[in-house]
């Protein structure tokens, strides 16, 4: 019998390459980088001219610019529980703190743990899942990441300048800061210069170790939030008056000369970027691995231009962020995506990607953008609802944006030819002014239905090491 042996070639090298595809591009990886009050701007590539971002603006190029990607509250805390639940804060009764409008060293309150976070999801479908940075969703044992899903945690409970030297510290009177490796307290008043570079070490040994996947890599940065730190091997450039400055803080902080070095504080989250997408890159995971980098909120020292607003704001400035999403062979590379999508829609996303079950005895408010993001479908989101703590501020409907104080409408919008909300139209536009009014009835009465309660603990207590 004569054998054909470049066919017997083919054949053998077809298999191999479809086993290859079989074993490479199984469950697929997932990143999520969340930095802290970085405005819309405060990436070169969203066009900040007083920024350098190569890494990420490289991201861009290799996937895709999201332009209306927003979070759910222009805050640290329920910004952050809409992204681990895919929910509205005020479905899920995380919209404000006890006693102030976030999260605070020693809270009785926390996320609670009947919640099913996207590491908990993920972790139900045979995912490692990994935590970096700052959680703000409770500090009490009960309300840590651990508890929540997360294999490992690095990172602080609550933003850095909750501590004894904050601006209002007479006022506040913050306990020493704690870092936590996993569940202990590993250090109290931890060098903040250096946690950038803390935080991506770990993740880049994350990534390592759990090389054969699948795994979940949440990096939420503390920084830029004031005050803002910057490692020593990222001052290059910055003044001799202020590194003097800064080396005669002595016990307190200089948050006006920290301002000063914000862009080397975003120069380092880029580096940050690179060391992860490199990482990626060096084991072989780069096309098994959807990365995405966004913010929390709106900035309190950046640029959002040419939003209106900031941190704390229900405008754009305060709630559309800085967003690229990049997976190689999967979402188009070089896109500009204007569609309305938000940090809820990432759980249920991750989730259909991973065969992942959604607990079905819950209202979940995320919807999947896969087909968004690979098709450039249209948004699946009628309406998206702008909060200020647990009162509706804003709903926006398609390129129409209405404010509201109550039930009365204040201001209309056309954020297709108005990205600045700078020409109110409410005038003359009552038909689109009562449809937008009905989402938030509708909204409204759907959260009064489905509302879900934080949980509390008795005698909180800080987290101080032994």
């Amino acid at each position: 019998m004569k054998i054909n042996f470049h066919f017997l070639l083919f054949i053998i090298l077809l298999s191999s390459h479809a086993f290859s595809q079989k074993t490479n591009k199984g469950k697929p990886n997932f990143v999520v980088i969340f930095t802290d009050d970085q405005g819309y701007a405060d990436l070169s590539c969203f066009g900040g001219d007083h920024v350098y971002t190569p890494n990420i603006d490289k991201m861009a190029e290799e996937g895709a610019k999201l332009t209306s990607f927003y979070v759910a509250a222009p805050l640290c805390t329920p910004s952050r529980a809409a992204l681990m639940t895919g929910s509205y804060p005020a479905r899920v009764d995380m919209a404000v703190g006890v006693d102030f409008p976030v999260l605070l060293a020693g809270d009785s309150k926390g996320l609670n743990p009947d919640e099913i976070t996207m590491a908990e999801v993920l972790k139900s479908a045979g995912y490692k899942t990994g935590m970096f940075g700052k959680w703000h969703l409770g500090d009490q044992p009960e309300f840590l990441p651990t508890r929540q899903g997360f294999d490992e945690f690095f990172g602080l409970p609550y933003s850095h300048d909750i501590h004894p030297f904050h601006t209002n510290q007479k006022k506040y009177n913050f306990p020493s800061l704690p870092l936590l490796d996993g569940e202990t307290v590993v250090e109290m008043d931890p060098d903040a210069d250096y946690l950038t570079q803390r935080i991506t070490e770990r993740a880049v040994g994350f990534i390592e170790k759990n090389k054969v996947g699948p795994f979940f890599l949440y990096v939420p940065h503390p920084i830029p939030h004031r005050p803002i730190h910057v490692s020593p091997s990222f001052m290059d450039g910055v003044s001799d008056e202020i590194l003097e400055a800064l080396k005669n803080e002595n016990n307190g902080v200089d948050y006006k000369t920290r301002d000063k070095i914000y862009t080397n504080a975003i120069s380092e989250i880029d580096w940050s970027v690179g060391q992860i997408l490199g990482a990626l890159k060096k084991h072989g995971l780069d096309e098994n691995t959807l990365v995405i980098f966004t913010s929390d909120n709106g900035p309190s020292k950046g640029l959002a231009t040419p939003l209106r607003g900031k941190k704390g704001s229900t405008f754009e400035g305060g709630m559309r962020m800085p967003t690229v999403v990049r997976w190689p062979g999967i979402i188009p590379a070089a896109q500009v995506n204007n569609e309305l999508l938000t940090a809820m829609d990432l759980l249920p996303t991750f989730a259909k990607l991973a065969g992942a079950a959604i607990h079905a005895d819950r209202v979940m408010d995320g919807k999947d953008i896969m087909p968004v993001l690979i098709d450039k479908g249209k948004s699946p989101h009628k309406a998206f609802f702008y909060h200020k703590g647990n009162v509706l501020a804003a709903v926006r409907s398609g390129i129409w944006k209405l404010h509201v104080d109550g039930d009365k409408p204040v201001a209309l919008y056309n954020l297709e030819s108005d990205i600045s909300e700078s020409k109110d139209v409410i005038q003359g536009n009552g038909k689109i002014v009562d449809q937008l009014l009905a989402h938030i009835e509708v909204f409204q009465e759907d959260i009064l239905n489905n509302y879900r309660s934080a949980a509390y603990v008795e005698n909180p207590k800080p987290l101080t090491k032994n």
